[in-house]
């Protein structure tokens, strides 16, 4: 099938770089020309483990191509993926559609012949119809449907998410829309995995309850953190133990320095926007944010503990900014909250992150980069292990906290125990909910 996918951000390329892998010819359209300009070149613009491999491939195929004409890509498509951005509006916590209506308006003008329109973007309740009156509106000779198909991908672990997923949704209104994102998504079906068809409204919902959901037991399993350092019991045991019960399952149950990232940020808020629009006020999810936020805030406080109370003065080696590990994505991140305290604080705070510093050197001012976490620690007071990257999870600890002039941790993501950090020659060790 012919497909154009509109917007190369995360999901966009992504997206379209997998449904060429499935055989279908995908156009990918962006107006920044720098990054189409990129993408000609076989430069990816986002850190994603294989993204650049499968895309070289199907390039070379002929099944994929980019382009800034968006009417060339759209006309003569079986289906249009609008991919393009949603973030939280400023003031009220909604989604910004503006990107979404417009590039709506555009598809209007370029569809030719039956098309489906399919919106691949994050968007609230009620979406999908303003897309189809939108469109409507301004081409009312267009023949077309709306269908919303949700994205589940998890950054650092994408392609095989898009290939290898729990479920695929999507939304339709009639079986001549279903039939097409049948045939788009026939390998998924040949091979077994869920194709879940419902509704347009249900298929949005989908998106932000699975969001808000996991964004709960991430926060939840912090708040017990706070609780087992409270009592003298140990997350990591009572995660384990929750966790092994088949109505609740060990995913998203490890205790940190809170939630970040592009989707559940963005999504709680505007989940919980959603039910004070509709009079049905959202009271787990306002929570959720609200904790979350105060999370963060506990971070800070442990590692001015291990400070001596004050950062003045202080140099602290952070180890990984990024939200998560295998991606560069710096969006709400912890780091954010926590790094600029440091340094108001009066710390020298030295930072090192196998992906984060293209993002990271203008949201972080004021940090020293580091491209070693030995290095990092030299001299240092305290050693922070924010993300939890593979390279940070066998380090020598004896030759680091002998580097140190004072061999302190703190250990955000319970990567190590305490045992093993002070038999290496740590004088301190601070985890979460232990």
């Amino acid at each position: 099938m012919r497909i154009a996918m509109i917007g190369t951000g995360y999901v966009g390329l992504v997206s379209g770089v997998c449904f060429s892998d499935f055989g279908h010819d995908v156009i990918c359209v962006d107006k920044a020309e720098q990054k189409i300009d990129m993408l000609k070149a076989g430069q990816v613009p986002i850190y994603e483990p294989g993204l650049d491999v499968l895309m070289a491939r199907n390039v070379a195929a002929g099944r994929l191509s980019f382009t800034t004409d968006l009417a060339a890509a759209v006309d003569g498509a079986d289906a249009v993926f609008i991919a393009v951005g949603t973030p939280t509006r400023r003031g009220d916590g909604h989604a910004d559609l503006t990107y979404v209506m417009a590039a709506a308006e555009e598809i209007a003008q370029a569809v030719t012949g039956y098309t489906v329109i399919v919106t691949k973007s994050t968007v609230p309740v009620g979406t999908n119809r303003n897309v189809w009156e939108t469109v409507k509106a301004a081409n009312p000779q267009a023949e077309f449907d709306v269908a919303s198909n949700p994205e589940f991908l998890r950054e650092g672990a994408a392609i095989d998410d898009f290939m290898r997923p729990d479920r695929v949704v999507v939304g339709v209104e009639n079986d001549r829309a279903a039939e097409v994102m049948a045939e788009i998504y026939r390998p998924l079906y040949l091979r077994d995995f869920p194709i879940l068809t419902t509704d347009l409204e249900s298929a949005e919902m989908i998106k932000y309850a699975a969001n808000a959901f996991l964004a709960t037991k991430i926060t939840f399993i912090n708040e017990i953190a706070g609780l087992c350092e409270k009592v003298g019991a140990d997350v990591k045991e009572v995660s384990r133990g929750i966790g092994l019960d088949g109505r609740i399952g060990n995913k998203f149950l490890h205790a940190g320095p809170g939630y970040g990232g592009s989707c559940f940020p963005k999504d709680t808020a505007a989940l919980a926007r959603i039910g004070q629009d509709h009079a049905h006020p959202m009271q787990i999810t306002e929570t959720v944010i609200r904790v979350n936020d105060e999370i963060k805030k506990r971070m800070i406080e442990k590692i001015r503990d291990a400070c001596d109370d004050h950062f003045n003065g202080k140099t602290v080696a952070v180890l990984g900014v990024t939200f998560k590990p295998n991606t560069d994505d710096m969006r709400d991140a912890p780091s954010l909250s926590i790094v600029p305290a440091l340094i108001g604080g009066g710390a020298k705070v030295r930072v090192v992150d196998p992906q984060g510093k293209s993002e990271g050197e203008a949201l972080l001012p004021g940090v020293e980069w580091c491209d070693d976490p030995y290095i990092a620690a030299r001299g240092a007071d305290v050693v922070v292990l924010l993300t939890e990257w593979n390279e940070f999870r066998a380090l020598n600890l004896s030759e680091i906290a002998a580097s140190m002039k004072s061999a302190r941790m703190v250990d955000l993501r319970n990567i190590y125990s305490k045992t093993t950090a002070l038999k290496s020659g740590f004088e301190t060790y601070v985890g979460v909910g232990r």
